[in-house]
């Protein structure tokens, strides 16, 4: 089975576990002092919120495997695609020892691809290198382009409350 990660930078962890306990009407399946996951079942996520980051909003997106042979497939879909690929291979982050793989979007979001080993009781071993200053380990990307500004999206496809992502949402229609 295959489950869609997202890993958000938030600034103030106890307020948003309350928030998304609420939303996704459980608790998180792990808590520290910087991170709390939640693995839900119905939709199938891999969600993931930390302190860790420089601002608010999405660190990366990714895709969990549960057999290590489906995230072979994905590798080698992403090399025949040509896609400029960070092979990690095993290794520790997020509390969590793990195969990766990064390919970065052309808006420079990292994905990650990822086979989940075993847990750890810190955020990253001893003696393995941040590769970037982000909350999980992303490798660093090149900085997205700077979207035009589209106020009927924003005035349509945003709450009125809480703070925009930063990713653009292109449609046809007059909203979302």
């Amino acid at each position: 089975m295959k489950r869609f990660h997202v890993h958000l930078h938030v600034d103030d962890l106890g307020q948003s576990i309350g928030f998304y306990s609420k939303l996704f009407a459980a608790e998180p399946a792990r808590v520290e002092a910087d991170y709390a996951k939640w693995m839900l079942q119905d939709p199938p996520v891999n969600f993931a919120i930390s302190t860790r980051g420089s601002q608010p909003g999405i660190d990366h997106l990714g895709i969990q495997t549960d057999d290590p042979a489906e995230l072979a497939e994905m590798k080698a879909r992403a090399e025949a695609a040509d896609m400029a690929l960070l092979d990690e291979g095993e290794t520790t982050c997020c509390y969590a020892r793990s195969e990766k793989h990064w390919v970065t979007d052309p808006q420079g979001i990292a994905w990650e691809h990822f086979h989940t080993l075993g847990n750890i009781p810190v955020f990253k071993e001893a003696g393995q290198a941040e590769t970037s200053p982000s909350a999980c380990c992303a490798p660093s990307a090149a900085p997205a382009p700077q979207a035009a500004a589209q106020p009927e999206a924003a005035a349509c496809c945003t709450p009125s409350r809480g703070k925009p992502i930063g990713i653009p949402v292109k449609s046809n229609s007059s909203c979302c």
